[in-house]
């Protein structure tokens, strides 16, 4: 079923509520969360199995067992957090966060649910359970120094769009070497660059720069301090990827990855702003998606 069938964007609607609303406003959620029954807190989650709702009712493929794995992650993840604030109320990062971030990050990168969605449609899956991620470690959590704000900044675009023009002089040769890229000789419909951009930059590039740098390297820090975190996040981005556009190990394109992991990363903690670094990331696909793409 494609994006652009009208409950399917009725369903995608549905996952980017949350996604701006923290992004906007999520310190005041945050507040109106605590005040709040335990229970409640941990079961107003559910509402995100609306998207699969509307996505399976509409293509008539609905499932009892991806039904309840919906209904049951997002309460879970809310659950962990709200144990992981107590046990760590310093923030210096417990297993519990790393409970809740694993299988998060396999289920996306590995695409454990892809099944559950008409084809076409796996993006809402993944937006749904970025909404449960940023309930769960922002709102109930309020882990800081995560840096996730939609109040966009001259300076996020300054530092986003300097990351990549340092990165393009490196990834563009070696991509090149590599027969990872191939250079095109034209833009193919360049009147959808702005809107691919605007697709990239929230349904691929924030959610990625929310887990790998706001969370993941954010959290790595406290433990083995900026540097190295940088690298690991940088390295853990690049593997992530090893699955991609083949069926098989792609290091081609994990050695990509994780090179432009370091200027994601370098983007996000140079004002600690996932912003900046979903600037980055965007414009990285937008060009590779115009002018360099090559389809194996």
């Amino acid at each position: 079923m494609p994006l652009l069938h009208p409950w399917i964007i009725s369903a995608l609607a549905l996952t980017l509520i949350p996604i701006f609303a923290f992004g906007l406003a999520g310190e005041r959620i945050a507040n109106s969360l605590t005040r709040l029954p335990l229970w409640t807190r941990i079961t107003l989650p559910v509402v995100f199995v609306l998207p699969y709702l509307i996505a399976a009712f509409s293509a008539g493929d609905l499932h009892s067992g991806w039904l309840l794995l919906y209904l049951l992650v997002p309460p879970g993840m809310a659950a962990l957090e709200l144990l992981a604030a107590r046990l760590d109320p310093d923030q210096h990062g417990h297993w519990l966060d790393a409970l809740v971030l694993l299988p998060l990050g396999l289920a996306v990168d590995l695409r454990w649910l892809q099944p559950a969605w008409p084809v076409g449609t796996a993006v809402i899956g993944k937006l749904i359970l970025l909404d449960s991620a940023l309930y769960a470690i922002l709102g109930l959590r309020r882990l800081t120094g995560v840096g996730f704000d939609l109040h966009l900044r001259l300076s996020d675009f300054k530092t986003g769009l300097r990351e990549f023009l340092f990165y393009a002089p490196l990834a563009i040769p070696i991509g090149l070497a590599l027969h990872f890229l191939a250079l095109h000789d034209h833009v193919a419909h360049p009147r959808l660059i702005a809107p691919l951009w605007l697709f990239s930059f929230f349904a691929v590039a924030l959610p990625e720069e929310i887990f790998f740098r706001g969370w993941i390297q954010n959290l790595l820090e406290r433990r083995v301090g900026p540097r190295w975190a940088l690298f690991i996040t940088s390295a853990l981005f690049g593997l992530s990827h090893f699955n991609k556009r083949s069926g098989i190990f792609n290091w081609r394109y994990v050695i990509l990855a994780a090179l432009a992991g370091i200027f994601y990363s370098r983007a996000w903690r140079r004002n600690r702003r996932v912003g900046a670094s979903t600037i980055c990331h965007a414009t990285v696909d937008t060009i590779w998606g115009a002018l360099f793409w090559r389809p194996y």
